[in-house]
Parts: C-alpha cells; structure tokens; sequence
C-alpha cells in the first residue's frame, strides 16, 4: 500500500490566462486539462489517493468524468491545500498545480525516492540569468527557481500550515517551522501554465480533437391564462403565458438542454432546479447566458442551433425573424447558425387542443481550438 497521497490543486479562476476559457478546461484531445494531469500521475501506481481541490462549479462538472476524490478550494492557495489535506490519511503528500501540466515521471520519480532526505521534497532549477534586488546584483550561484509538485511529510505540512501567515509554495511553510527542506533536480519540461503565451512551452499537450458534439434537448409547457407569454427570448403579445416554476420559455429551455446535452454537462434541473426558491419567475434568457458562459469557460464552442416549435397557438410566423436574432445574439453566434422552425399539431392532441407548446432543439459544439491562440 502506497505511503502518498497527491492533491492537485485547481480551484484559482484563471485570471492571469486571460481567456474566456478556464485553463484547467483546455482540451487535451477529449479530455480537458485536470484530467490528463491527473490520469498521468495516476498512471505511475504511485499514489494511495487522488484528491482535486476546485471550485464548486467545476466539480459538478468533473464528477461527469472520472470518481477522483474533488474538494471545494478555498480563496487562495494555502486555503485550498488545506482542504484538500482535511482528507489526507497518508504518512505523506504530494501537492501539484494543476497548471504545472507537462512534469515528467522522471522528475515525480526523483522527489518521491528523496522522500526520507527531508521534511519537503523539492525540485528546483539552477537560475541562468543575472538577479537584480533592490537595485543590486545577486549571487546566481546561489539561488535556484522552485518548481512543483512538491513532497511533505503531512503531519509537518498541516502545523506549517497552521497559521494566519501566507506561503506561495509548501517549502517556504515548512522552512519557517525550521524544518529540513532537501532540493532535487526539476525540469525545464515541468513549465507551469499561466498565461496564453506558456501555451508555446508545453510540446506535452496535444492539440484538442475536432470533434463535433451533438446535444438533444425537449421541453413541453401548459398555457396559463394572463401571464405574459416569452418565447425564444421574446416577448408575445398574445394574453397568455407559460405555466412554470420560471418565465416559461419553454423554446430556451429545450435549448439548454441540448446545449448541455452536447457539452455532457447535465441537464437544465440539475442546474437551475425549480426546487429553487431563486429561480421562481427567472428570465430564462438570463439562464441561457449563463448556460453559455459555463460552456465557453469549460472548454467548449457553440456550433449551430436547430430548433422545431409544435404549436396551434399562438401563430409564430410574425415573430420568427426576430426570434431567430433574439437567440442568436444571446448565444453570442451569428444568425446563419441559429435555425427556428415552427409547426401545427394537426389538431392532435394538447398542443392541437391549444393548451400549450412543444419544443425540440438540437445544439452543435466543439472542443475551444486553443492552438490557434
């Protein structure tokens, strides 16, 4: 039974990478980035457990991909490895960033058989460039660049953690208890992504797949007497509305369906439940935009939109045009790839009796190409 345990850290917002997308949702041909990180340290064998620290919205997502142990970040750093070192059983830990997502296994290797040297394990880079500090030549010789993923006894990483005071890597808090921090060979591999521009120095990273992602989405509701009536954005003037928990859009409900049907991130109840006291009379068009930023910031593009309306009532071909830019334009695409068909029941059934509307929508999307950044 292994001794270690890795906690990959992943909880920041990404806003030093300067992209819609977050860049631990960069695809890595079908897998994003926390995943393949995470499936290459577990395929050394080497470790007890496997803990990711992220935000809360992000792992209602990562449960759709694999069963790592995920724990909610905190608001910095030092926060979130706390957490994470809560569920931390094991003599001793491992802690990565995420980012830091080209590390050899040679290098993990090195810091894990070095495990008896020191009370953290280190990698570091000789520094080739002169230093300046305040204004004053340094000693190059003697300073070196610290790198992750970085080995602690974990008894010795919680007390150094213990305090009010900040540390950027767990070296520094275990050296300020006065305890034995032992340097082994890094990696120039081992870049850490930080900004659009690291991208050029991880040859690691394969481009992601060109695939094309289809989702399916249908939504069905009643007419309710003297409630304003939105479809497709759009307000109807027609002296009635939707019977729901929200505004009852039903056109831009089956649309986030299919949209998360395509990017696998559930569906719309799982994400905006009408369990939901905050949702109660909510402007589905606010859900769509939302719908949509969590797809552009989990690595993902919008394609094309088809939808097919079922309705005897009201006649929709007044507003069809309009509808078709309302979307578009929430969607953030141009109004080519939105498509909105609008059909009778024949008189069959509750949509012929004109008791309310039936939508279907397929969505397309594809992996965010970040090489060509």
């Amino acid at each position: 039974m292994s001794d270690t345990t890795l906690i990959l850290l992943g909880a920041g917002n990404s806003t030093r990478f300067a992209s819609n997308v977050k860049k631990q949702w960069l695809y890595v041909g079908e897998v994003p980035l926390w995943l393949h990180v995470a499936e290459h340290f577990e395929a050394m064998g080497a470790f007890k457990k496997i803990i990711i620290v992220s935000s809360e919205e992000d792992i209602s997502l990562m449960e759709h991909f694999a069963a790592y142990l995920c724990v909610t970040g905190g608001e910095s750093r030092q926060a979130s490895l706390k957490n994470g070192l809560a569920h931390v059983t094991s003599e001793y830990v491992l802690v990565s960033d995420i980012a830091r997502c080209c590390v050899p296994e040679e290098m993990i290797t090195r810091i894990l058989k070095a495990k008896r040297e020191a009370e953290c394990i280190v990698p570091v880079l000789p520094v080739t460039d002169t230093l300046y500090l305040d204004g004053k030549p340094l000693d190059r010789e003697k300073a070196r660049i610290i790198q992750t993923p970085q080995l602690s006894v974990t008894k010795t990483l919680r007390q150094a953690l213990d305090t009010d005071q900040l540390f950027t890597d767990d070296s520094s808090a275990i050296a300020s208890l006065g305890k034995t921090v032992h340097f082994v060979e890094g990696s120039h591999d081992a870049h850490k992504l930080t900004t659009l521009a690291d991208l050029q120095k991880l040859p690691c990273l394969q481009a992601p797949s060109n695939r094309t992602l289809t989702g399916f989405g249908l939504d069905i509701h009643p007419f309710e007497a003297g409630k304003p009536m939105v479809l497709c954005g759009m307000p109807l003037d027609v002296g009635y509305g939707f019977k729901a928990h929200s505004d009852g859009d039903v056109a831009i409900h089956a649309l986030i369906d299919a949209l998360l049907g395509a990017a696998g991130m559930g569906d719309i109840g799982e994400l905006y439940p009408d369990t939901d006291a905050a949702y109660a009379g909510a402007d589905s068009s606010e859900l769509l935009r939302d719908t949509v930023r969590k797809i552009r910031t989990h690595g993902f593009e919008i394609g094309n939109v088809d939808m097919t309306i079922l309705a005897q009532a009201p006649r929709l071909l007044p507003y069809k045009a309009a509808m078709k830019k309302r979307i578009a334009s929430l969607l953030g695409i141009r109004p080519h790839l939105v498509n909105i068909k609008a059909t009778t029941a024949e008189k069959l059934g509750f949509v012929g009796r004109k008791e309310g509307v039936t939508v279907h929508a397929v969505a397309n999307v594809h992996y965010f190409n970040w090489k060509t950044l």
